[in-house]
């Protein structure tokens, strides 16, 4: 599962208390492993003409001690719940089934899902299934931390008012931070998201030519993905050194080098890496560009370890940058649910991250499980741009790759 469970319990203790409780489509399914693709989208006018362009509303429980709850909105999408772990499953109204004929015989778990759907309607709110849940749990009066940055101010209202012993405390900011360091389950995910999409990216490159363009390179890169059972979440590319874009039509040979991005999407779990595309060998002007950017990299990695700040990383990369004259960002990020998590590899901005549990420095420490990527992108006006980027994984004696891939020289297409 996606949930890491003894760090979730740690901040709860540490933090007196009695339940977790996640509001947005991506927290809950770290907390539950459930999806459906529909919940992010979602919004009440389109279903009910009129309606507001809120996003309809779950919740996702887990109790410092015993089980956790899911509380879906639709109760014809709870089949994607049949594999997950949680078996305390809440669900909304009819079950829009048509019983014009008996059922028939259903396997396994389909057979529980059925049960839910056949029961009476206990709920008319996925508020109200939430406080039952608490309620059965005895914590209807507990000190609970909801994820307030997902949640409507009219649907906060409700809950108080269903739950008005309750002790409400934004938890926002602690979930992100249970979500830096990852689960077994998650580096696997992660490094499956990064040796599919590194693949597909390497195939599509590889059949590029000069005078093709790079949608094309962009449309086999997306059908590599499918056939591994990714989905795509971006290819970006430079355009004459500009800048990154994703729209443009962009014919290869235009610019002889050239920043490419990419990332896709495996079991909710996203990869993001990248290089450098060059039409031919480089320069010996880009070729000291692109060791400079090496030696960035190299020097940013050698930081990585646990206890280390996360600013003296970019600090360490901004420095080989700057000794070489160049005006570029070098900097990383974490990668888990969202193409960027917790740690921010960036210069210490005095901020802190806050809420009514937690109140750290954005200069993050590393931590063991912690997936990072580190990258350098350079953009030069006309002449175009480089790009380097890597996934690892923090050790106990610094990291690892979370997946080989090729960093030391350009991806050169020959005609």
């Amino acid at each position: 599962m996606l949930f890491n469970t003894a760090r979730a319990e740690f901040y709860m203790r540490r933090h007196h208390l009695d339940a977790l409780i996640a509001t947005s489509p991506v927290n809950i399914t770290y907390f539950t492993d459930y999806t459906i693709w529909i919940d992010p989208l979602m919004k009440e006018y389109m279903v009910t003409p009129g309606g507001s362009s809120d996003i309809f509303q779950g919740y996702a429980l887990c109790p410092v001690e015993g089980e956790p709850a899911l509380m879906s909105t639709g109760a014809l999408l709870a089949v994607n719940a049949m594999d997950i772990r949680v078996k305390d499953i809440r669900l909304l109204g009819p079950s829009g089934l048509d019983t014009s004929l008996p059922p028939g015989e259903l396997p396994g778990e389909a057979l529980r899902i059925y049960d839910l759907l056949a029961e009476t309607p206990e709920y008319t709110s996925s508020s109200e299934a939430l406080a039952g849940a608490l309620a059965d749990r005895g914590l209807a009066d507990g000190r609970l931390g909801i994820e307030i940055d997902g949640l409507t101010p009219a649907r906060y209202e409700a809950l108080k008012e269903l739950l008005p012993h309750a002790q409400w405390l934004d938890c926002s900011n602690l979930i992100l931070l249970l979500r830096m360091v990852k689960s077994r389950d998650e580096i696997e995910r992660l490094t499956r998201a990064a040796e599919i999409s590194e693949r597909a990216a390497m195939d599509a490159m590889d059949r590029a030519r000069p005078g093709q363009n790079i949608q094309e390179v962009v449309h086999h890169f997306r059908a590599k993905l499918g056939e591994m059972n990714a989905d795509l979440d971006h290819f970006a590319f430079g355009y004459h050194g500009l800048g990154i874009c994703t729209e443009p039509d962009f014919i290869l040979g235009d610019s002889p080098v050239e920043y490419v991005d990419w990332g896709c999407i495996y079991r909710n779990c996203c990869s993001d890496t990248g290089t450098t595309l060059a039409m031919r060998s480089l320069s010996a002007v880009m070729q000291r560009r692109f060791d400079t950017l090496r030696a960035c990299m190299d020097t940013g990695l050698k930081a990585m370890k646990p206890g280390v700040r996360s600013s003296v990383v970019q600090s360490a990369m901004q420095e080989v940058v700057s000794m070489a004259g160049l005006e570029m960002y070098p900097h990383g990020h974490g990668i888990g649910l969202e193409v960027r998590d917790y740690p921010i590899l960036a210069p210490d901005n005095g901020l802190r991250i806050k809420d009514d549990c937690v109140d750290e420095p954005s200069d993050l420490l590393l931590e063991c499980d912690m997936v990072l990527n580190i990258e350098a992108p350079l953009f030069m006006a006309g002449a175009g741009s480089l790009h380097l980027e890597q996934s690892v994984v923090i050790t106990p004696d610094g990291y690892r790759p979370l997946t080989p891939q090729q960093r030391d020289k350009p991806v050169i297409i020959t005609s």
